[in-house]
């Protein structure tokens, strides 16, 4: 099957080019979510966070408190590599479960929205990876005004991950998400389209 590997910075808009090609009917997985699943109790990477972070990263209900993990691991390059070392393995593992259904229900190509697709490796799993791109300026703004988080906090979301540059040299399509985002949508729909048009889709 043919896969595109969806990425982008913090706030760049990758999830409304996924809920756009979503909704011209491609099959999109989200690693977000599925990692927000594997760390509920009773899934494959719950205890080991609880066993790497300790009882000060749970809620009372016994979940995890994720404003508590994320400012542990936002200020500590280690403890977020730490977290990574986790959660990644048990998200690929479900990432591959989930193409096999798709492969298995007869899709040729499918979208994986990965927000850390190049820094996880799965760059080197996909056949194609497309980067949605704002100016950072765009990106602290949006973060203030979504998450409420303080400029500084924002740009601390924006250290931790990869440069921006350094994405942008390793995309097959880059998408700017700085004007209309009718754009964006018309955009990365043409563009599954085409891929759909190569593959026999």
């Amino acid at each position: 099957m043919y896969r595109i590997g969806l990425t982008g910075g913090i706030a760049s808009g990758k999830s409304t080019a996924a809920a756009a090609l979503r909704a011209a009917g491609a099959p999109v997985v989200d690693a977000d979510a599925l990692a927000r699943e594997v760390v509920e109790p009773g899934r494959p990477a719950y205890d080991a966070v609880v066993r790497a972070f300790g009882p000060s990263v749970l809620l009372p209900d016994g979940r995890l408190d994720r404003a508590a993990l994320a400012r542990i691991v936002f200020r500590d390059e280690a403890r977020r590599r730490e977290l990574e070392a986790i959660v990644h393995p048990a998200v690929g593992a479900e990432i591959e479960a989930w193409l096999a259904r798709q492969e298995a229900a007869g899709e040729r190509a499918a979208v994986l929205e990965i927000p850390l697709l190049f820094e996880s490796g799965w760059d080197r799993r996909v056949h194609e990876c497309w980067v949605v791109d704002v100016p950072p300026e765009m990106q602290v703004e949006r973060l203030v005004r979504r998450d409420g988080l303080t400029p500084e906090e924002a740009r601390a979301r924006l250290a931790a991950q990869m440069p921006r540059e350094e994405r942008l040299r390793r995309a097959t399509r880059v998408f700017r998400n700085d004007g209309d985002v009718e754009a964006l949508r018309a955009a990365v729909v043409a563009a599954w389209r085409e891929v759909l048009a190569r593959v026999g889709g």
